[in-house]
């Protein structure tokens, strides 16, 4: 149970960093709103996560699903470049969040 609230915490890490962008320094309302709602949320299913995880785990895990998809939303969405060495970049993260699940128990 902790890893899928895990993952949605990741998920919703995404959105939060997705409606920042688009808030445009938080003068928009509606982006914004949705930006702080999301953080909470992202951030309570992270707290419980970590209740069962190991905080370095839960905590890379997190971070990478975040970094990860706010990258392929940044490519896919906001249309920002995908040079070789970012598409290196994200492999590598992705790497370490395969790693880091192997290793925890």
């Amino acid at each position: 149970m902790a890893w899928i609230l895990l993952v949605l915490a990741g998920i919703f890490e995404i959105v939060w960093a997705y409606t920042m962008k688009i808030s445009e320094g938080f003068t928009r309302l509606t982006p914004s709103i949705i930006t702080i709602i999301f953080m909470i949320l992202s951030f309570a299913l992270l707290a419980y996560a970590m209740r069962t995880l190991p905080l370095g785990t839960a905590y890379t895990v997190w971070t990478g699903i975040g970094a990860v998809g706010s990258f392929l939303v940044g490519i896919f969405i906001l249309g920002e470049p995908a040079s070789a060495m970012r598409m290196l970049a994200a492999v590598l993260i992705v790497s370490g969040l395969v790693l880091m699940k192997l290793s925890s128990s």
